[in-house]
């Protein structure tokens, strides 16, 4: 995390002016980016409470076939984020013409990536068949997944062009489009999941279909924004035709292949923490779920702003402004910083009126609400380490912060979770008793807290390699 004598001196050789200019050309890129997240987040909560007013094997089953599905998704999403640096350098550069090239090669990336992710996906399903479930249950959520994957090359190619669009500002097309997607999601759930206007009753799987045909209208929907906008003229990537070509394609893999790793282990160390908790009974399940699924939310604010910090750090690199790229950088670190002291307040203060607008189960908001507490510890951490990521690759450095980040889950959180939640017997200086989910949360809160400082570490050590020659000690640069 920034130090206070690094803040100040960010201020001191900048007018407050700068700095505010600076926070309101971020905040003018990421407000749309924000309200696009919390659309997308918006159609799981859709479907979860369709598939659950259908019934309960029908929640059951679409919350696997889910859990299966957003982890693809996530890690993919990471895996096609390398365009966004190598755009914003372009455009910063004022290097229009390459955009194009760049741009069909990443499809080409997405076409390859996406297929590979259909197979990853079904594989990934048949270990339904391991568990210990009712057959209804394990067949729909099989049926889901094999459903979904048909989706994963488009959403692959979907994220291109997002990417593609945020690096050239254009951030109000895809929060539009995402609206869109919400408003279509909840007409076609309704349809298929119930059997309205003499469709067929498909219950749970009506939520697979419905997500297939979103992710389509979202990729269809930008394609149709890009060709009209003007704003896309001059990079317009399906002006001709390119085959695939194998040294940008690896070039794209080696920024990109770093993100997915990393967005995988979170998601996946997450996945881990909730299996480890279910063994405490469903009173702590719930309430680990109320917390994460509160934070989550929050957390799509200063993730729309890393997002927007990633184009915007980019495109001052591409232009050869490394003092503005540093500026830019550590302005929108402090912005996610000050959203993170409002959020964190707020949980702390209100935590529990959320944990009671989940559930009015008694025990499960009570234990809501201690984990709560701890969420909004994790506020200023979380919203570092996501922003200094960003900006970090907005320099196309990317296994270095992979590295921070797998070191702070695998090495520290997961396992320190697993002293203090589990407390087993063979560690001496694990606890009398379990902690159960507020173990996991606490060491949560310290794993976050290493990403943040060796992240905030890394940026500062990054920005200051881009400077003049003269302005540094030559220090080989991390990639």
């Amino acid at each position: 995390m920034p130090s206070i004598s690094s803040l100040r001196r960010l201020s001191a050789p900048a007018p407050r002016a700068r700095i505010g200019r600076e926070a309101r050309a971020l905040w003018q890129l990421a407000w749309p980016i924000l309200i696009g997240q919390l659309a997308n987040v918006g159609m799981s909560v859709v479907e979860v409470a369709m598939a659950g007013h259908a019934s309960a094997n029908d929640l059951a089953g679409v919350a696997l076939g889910v859990s299966i599905w957003n982890m693809v998704i996530i890690t993919l999403m990471g895996v096609m984020m390398a365009v966004s640096p190598v755009v914003a350098h372009l455009v910063g550069a004022r290097e229009f013409s390459q955009v194009p090239h760049v741009v069909r090669q990443a499809l080409w990336q997405a076409l390859g990536v996406g297929l590979i992710a259909v197979l990853l996906a079904n594989l990934a399903g048949s270990v339904f068949d391991h568990l210990a479930l009712q057959a209804q249950v394990r067949d729909l959520a099989k049926d889901f997944v094999v459903i979904t994957s048909l989706a994963l090359p488009a959403f692959a190619a979907y994220r291109v062009l997002y990417g593609y669009s945020i690096s050239l500002n254009q951030t109000k097309p895809v929060m539009v489009i995402a609206l869109g997607a919400l408003l279509l999601n909840v007409v076609v759930n309704w349809l298929l999941v119930f059997g309205k206007l003499g469709l067929p009753r498909l219950g749970g799987l009506g939520c697979a279909w419905s997500t297939l045909v979103c992710v389509w209208f979202n990729l269809l929907a930008l394609l149709w924004w890009m060709r009209r906008a003007s704003a896309y003229r001059s990079t317009w990537p399906f002006a001709c035709f390119e085959w695939p070509h194998w040294p940008q394609v690896r070039s794209l893999l080696h920024l990109g292949l770093p993100i997915g790793i990393t967005y995988f282990a979170e998601t996946s160390a997450f996945s881990l923490i909730a299996l480890l908790i279910a063994k405490f009974g469903s009173t702590e399940m719930a309430a680990h779920q109320i917390a994460l699924n509160f934070s989550s939310l929050v957390f799509m604010l200063p993730l729309s702003l890393g997002l927007a910090l990633l184009t915007r750090v980019g495109q001052a690199l591409g232009a050869g402004e490394a003092h503005a790229a540093r500026f830019r950088a550590w302005v929108g670190v402090a912005m996610a910083l000050a959203f993170a002291v409002l959020s964190a307040t707020g949980m702390a203060l209100f935590n529990g009126q959320i944990a009671a607008a989940y559930t009015s189960d008694e025990a499960v908001a009570g234990t809501a609400a201690q984990l709560l507490i701890l969420a909004a510890f994790f506020q200023l951490s979380d919203a570092t380490q996501v922003a200094t990521s960003c900006a970090i690759r907005g320099y196309k450095v990317t296994r270095a912060p992979m590295l921070i980040q797998l070191t702070a889950f695998w090495v520290f959180s997961l396992p320190l979770g697993y002293a203090l939640g589990l407390a087993p017997k063979w560690l001496p200086w694990a606890p009398a008793q379990p902690m159960a989910a507020r173990g996991f949360w606490i060491a949560l809160v310290v794993g976050l807290t290493v990403a943040a400082l060796g992240l905030s570490a890394l940026l500062r050590f990054v920005a200051r390699q881009h400077l003049p020659a003269d302005q540094h000690t030559a220090i080989s640069k991390p990639t």
